[in-house]
């Protein structure tokens, strides 16, 4: 009743919710520094609350991070900065819920599993049998231009056809007639040739170099090099 008469019902509330979010945020901090060891961790959830297009199972979760070049691992590898929002979606989830949240994952490009970038992660907690939940999504990590910038790196196919086209639209924007005064058909197919073995290789040096691999086999791997 005294801290009634001190302060408004709205200030009240206000303050226990940032008691709440700060506790929930000392909590998340916590699982990071001493995450679970069961690699069944799952969270007890009131499912008639959930928001059914939130849930999403491990195969749906590979083929995005496939398509879009992304990797799905435990928040303790994470080198980034979840935002405020998010800690307070964590918070609300907790307080409508009434338990207390871990097993935290990860979806998010690889850099941001060594580095601290700008990128867009997205934040989910296990609801057991393969199923996770987003909690909270920032930024723009399923763009449309990432999405085609990463088709390449799904199989060695993809990449194939994509040094021949980009091949020939060099080729195309070349003037080949430096090379002959009497252009014709011939010398254009001649030039896409060593044009094609040109980005080829750099491709393949590039490749070998840095040790990139293609989006399958880094998806959930936590050694593999981008």
């Amino acid at each position: 009743m005294k801290m009634r008469k001190l302060f408004p019902p709205t200030q009240i509330d206000r303050i226990l919710e940032e008691i709440s979010q700060k506790e929930s945020s000392i909590r998340f901090n916590n699982t990071l520094d001493n995450p679970p060891t069961s690699a069944q961790t799952f969270n007890n959830f009131d499912f008639d609350q959930l928001e059914t297009h939130k849930i999403f199972h491990l195969d749906q979760i590979k083929k995005v991070c496939i398509d879009y070049r992304l990797r799905f691992l435990d928040i303790k590898y994470f080198k980034g900065n979840v935002p405020k929002d998010g800690i307070e979606k964590i918070s609300q989830l907790e307080k409508e819920h009434q338990t207390f949240i871990d097993g935290f994952k990860i979806m998010a490009p690889s850099v941001l599993f060594r580095l601290k970038k700008t990128d867009d992660p997205l934040l989910f907690v296990p609801l057991g049998n393969n199923y996770f939940y987003l909690v909270h999504k920032w930024g723009n990590d399923l763009s449309f231009f990432r999405k085609a910038w990463a088709w390449p790196f799904k199989k060695i196919w993809n990449l194939l056809i994509a040094v021949l086209f980009v091949s020939f639209i060099a080729t195309f924007l070349t003037p080949y007639q430096i090379f002959t005064k009497t252009p014709t058909p011939t010398t254009f197919w001649m030039l896409y040739f060593f044009m094609f073995k040109a980005i080829a290789s750099i491709v393949l040096f590039y490749g070998f170099a840095l040790g990139k691999n293609f989006n399958p086999a880094i998806w959930n791997n936590r050694y593999d090099k981008t």
